[in-house]
């Protein structure tokens, strides 16, 4: 069964969405989402009803925003991140964004057709704090190949 590459990733924001501190983020967050769907390799993202998921609070922190999404492959996933335009607007997340003391991106595999859910993807960032990186939950510094991947 084929799968693909599922994605979490969290950001404790340096003041309210609406301030002037993060207006350069709000107001690139439809064209980033756009360059992503349109990214080679894309497969899905969460998002409420306003186009991103910036609402939604499933932290005990107001402040953490989350982003998760589904790919076809870790390749796709770290070009769209690093060597499109995302990655300049990454570059800049200090301004933005506290460091985290714990995981702030989990990537997993799920079977294709499937989604992953908020819970599930919480639990994937737990999972590599209390254990670190195994096929269960993995970053890009030790990705594992998805199970029906010929190498496994």
């Amino acid at each position: 069964m084929p799968h693909h590459l599922a994605q979490i990733n969290i950001a404790l924001a340096r003041a309210p969405l609406v301030s002037e501190i993060m207006r350069d983020f709000t107001n690139a967050l439809a064209e980033i989402n756009a360059l992503a769907e349109a990214s080679p390799g894309f497969v899905w993202r969460f998002q409420e009803e306003n186009g991103n998921a910036t609402v939604v609070r499933t932290f005990p922190d107001p402040r953490i925003i989350v982003n998760m999404s589904l790919w076809q492959d870790v390749s796709s996933l770290k070009n769209y991140a690093f060597r499109s335009m995302h990655g300049r607007f990454f570059a800049r997340r200090a301004e933005w964004f506290e460091p985290m003391t714990t995981p702030h991106l989990a990537l997993w595999w799920i079977p294709a057709g499937t989604l992953p859910t908020l819970d599930d993807a919480k639990a994937r960032l737990q999972l590599l704090h209390e254990t670190g990186e195994t096929a269960a939950a993995f970053t890009f510094r030790a990705p594992f190949p998805a199970p029906d991947s010929p190498a496994t």
